[in-house]
């Protein structure tokens, strides 16, 4: 089919490359990235097959839109606030809509022809570690740790059998407790029961992990406290 005749069922279906694009995250939403394929998203969409290569020239191009729909969703650090507080934000929404876009886990760093949202995206994060304070090279160290681990913790939270604290403690006390006898499994049991009693929330862990990785990283950054690996010392001047 010719560039023209792919233009003329495009418009007779009413296509659009964004419509194509938002589509194309809603069937990755409901049944996984594994099971999209051009000619299932040419289906939902009403079009021929053929049509779609208009819009994207190959299912990795559709990927790298997809991805960048994920990250126009994720509230960049604000500024005017603290690097703290800013970062928190950014993880706690980056969080927020992996648990929308599960499928996003693990392609959300492998783009190599990444989109004007993902571009601006880690911009903003990487502008805001270096005007916290933190060198370029810190700065690098800070991204890589801070996205491992929310992406790490989406990653397990997805595959949890709970979601809530109520949750949990039915779980707990019905399936978990029962396979854990205190005489063979003393310390599995306590922590167990302990977390039921304490009304643990598997909500709030995210949090308390961030916090703990965002308080290390404050004394890594300055140029007094931070020295780039493998930069030298500045030359000592001998008094006369």
């Amino acid at each position: 089919m010719s560039g023209r005749e792919q233009r003329q069922v495009a418009s007779d279906a009413g296509l659009s490359k964004q419509r194509v694009v938002v589509e194309a995250v809603r069937l990755a939403d409901r049944e996984g990235v594994d099971g999209l394929s051009m000619r299932r998203l040419a289906r939902a969409l009403g079009a021929g097959a053929m049509s779609l290569y208009y819009y994207v020239a190959s299912k990795d191009e559709l990927l790298d839109a997809m991805i960048d729909v994920v990250f126009e969703e994720i509230e960049l650090p604000p500024e005017g606030t603290d690097w703290q507080s800013a970062m928190r934000r950014r993880a706690v929404s980056a969080r927020q809509v992996l648990a929308r876009h599960p499928w996003a886990n693990g392609l959300m760093e492998s783009r190599t022809s990444p989109g004007p949202a993902n571009l601006r995206h880690h911009e903003a994060v990487t502008a805001c570690l270096r005007r916290a304070g933190f060198s370029a090279l810190m700065a690098t160290h800070a991204n890589w740790l801070l996205d491992s681990y929310v992406y790490g913790f989406a990653l397990q939270a997805a595959s949890l059998p709970f979601d809530t604290a109520d949750e949990f403690a039915d779980i707990a006390e019905d399936v978990f407790l029962p396979q854990l006898p205190p005489d063979e499994f003393p310390y599995l049991n306590e922590s167990a029961a302990a977390l039921v009693s304490a009304g643990f929330d598997p909500a709030k862990e995210f949090i308390f992990g961030l916090d703990l990785v965002l308080a290390a990283l404050e004394s890594l950054r300055g140029p007094d406290q931070v020295r780039e690996k493998g930069a030298a010392s500045p030359p000592t001047r001998r008094s006369s």
